[in-house]
């Protein structure tokens, strides 16, 4: 029973050391543990820049959580829309140049709140109020660059493997 219990307390250990960083200036989120960097991914944040305001697009800065990981079973490509899978599997553009029109969310959703009081949380700043995620996106071709509304896009492949090996109340630096 004690080695049970040690074994637990080893695991949850594990689970909260890694914390994700995400640098605006390389367009890469990196997932980190006490011994360094675990992986490092391509995404997009917001082609308006960077800020907590209520409707600018922008991304927030600062220290997040992962408050809330919604899609677990959602197949690749899958799109949600009010953070429900609609059972659409909306078309992937890896290497074609394709706009799309929507901002769609795909895959996965790792939906982030701010920790920081009058920097991402709080009355018209709130990252959470805000539906700030860490998600899939049809236009992974734009990877790399500022393209997004304010969210933190991903590959859909890549997110999905992100929310496998994170959890909520994990912490997000934006910076």
């Amino acid at each position: 029973m004690k080695a049970r219990i040690y074994l637990l307390f080893f695991f949850i250990q594990l689970i909260t050391a890694m914390e994700i960083e995400i640098s605006i200036t390389n367009q890469e989120l990196i997932l980190i543990d006490d011994n360094g960097v675990i992986k490092i991914y391509k995404i997009s944040s917001s082609k308006f820049g960077e800020g907590s305001k209520e409707n600018s697009f922008k991304t927030p800065l600062g220290k997040h959580e992962i408050k809330k990981m919604i899609g677990k079973n959602v197949p690749a490509g899958g799109r949600f829309i009010g953070r429900v899978y609609t059972g659409e599997i909306f078309p992937i553009y890896s290497d074609q140049e394709i706009y799309v029109k929507e901002d769609v969310v795909q895959s996965r959703i790792l939906w982030l709140s701010g920790l920081e009081e009058n920097i991402n949380k709080g009355k018209e700043i709130d990252s959470f109020a805000r539906y700030i995620y860490i998600h899939g996106t049809p236009e992974e071709w734009l990877l790399g660059t500022k393209a997004s509304k304010g969210c933190i896009r991903m590959s859909n492949q890549d997110v999905i493997e992100l929310f496998d090996k994170v959890h909520e109340g994990m912490i997000v630096n934006i910076k």
